[in-house]
């Protein structure tokens, strides 16, 4: 068997004889361009990286002259690990926290109301729940003097007075009688007729009336700084007891005026 001659004069091998087949270059790859919704989220990891970490890193932006922004980085810039190890922990804003001014201005005022409030265990409140003289002692409030009771708004009303009255004189309002039951109304009706009211019908058996004392009676200087400062408390000498009045005079009589006005008993 004869083998063809190479060009070099050996004869050729076999591997010349059976030419290798051309090899197939491959086609580089095209790039796609990346989906919307992918380069949106690296977009925003970006950015949050950017302002936690760059940013915090490297303190103020220098702005450049084009209006753009550009981190100035600072040789002695802690390092980013040292940064994130000292940031303070969530905590609740400060403004959350804080009263507002409203509030805060409404637990004031109920705190000066309790401060100036003279009986702490009276609340002012008006309890109905029984006829003239058939008030029992726990719809009443007691006076400085733990004796005599009012109306709660009564009362109130008359320890304000009293404490104004100690500041002037140096010493508490003196009082004979205040709130009087059915009982007690007829014994006065029978024992000083002309001067006491029909029992039934005395503002003292609704807690609205006090008599002072003959010591304050006998002073004028007291007479004029009730007559005075008593009316802004509510409390007047009525004009039926007055010298010339419809009934007797009854100088140390007094009333609380809003509420015998209320009750129509004003007379």
């Amino acid at each position: 068997m004869e083998y063809e001659q190479s060009p070099t004069g050996a004869p050729a091998s076999r591997r010349d004889l059976h030419p290798r087949p051309e090899r197939r270059t491959r086609k580089a790859k095209t790039l796609r361009p990346p989906h919307p919704r992918t380069l949106a989220r690296a977009l925003v990891v970006g950015a949050i990286a950017v302002a936690t970490i760059g940013l915090p890193a490297t303190g103020l932006l220098a702005p450049t002259s084009a209006g753009a922004s550009v981190v100035a980085v600072s040789a002695d810039a802690p390092a980013t690990a040292e940064i994130l190890a000292s940031a303070p922990q969530a905590t609740t804003p400060t403004s959350v926290l804080a009263p507002s001014s409203v509030g805060l201005r409404d637990v004031q005022a109920v705190s000066r109301s309790v401060e100036r409030n003279p009986l702490p265990d009276c609340t002012g409140v008006v309890v109905e729940t029984s006829g003239n003289g058939l008030i029992p002692a726990k719809d009443l409030c007691t006076l400085w003097d733990g004796t005599h009771m009012l109306r709660g708004d009564a009362a109130v009303a008359l320890t304000e007075l009293n404490e104004n009255f100690k500041a002037a004189f140096g010493r508490n309002l003196c009082l004979t009688d205040a709130y009087r039951t059915l009982a007690v109304q007829r014994r006065l009706a029978y024992t000083k007729p002309g001067l006491a009211a029909t029992p039934g019908t005395s503002n003292h058996g609704w807690g609205l009336a006090i008599d002072l004392c003959g010591a304050e009676t006998g002073s004028s200087g007291v007479m004029g700084w009730l007559a005075e400062n008593g009316p802004a408390y509510g409390w007047v000498n009525p004009n039926w007891a007055k010298r010339g009045g419809s009934g007797a005079y009854e100088p140390w009589h007094w009333e609380y005026l809003p509420g015998t006005t209320a009750m129509g008993t004003n007379y």
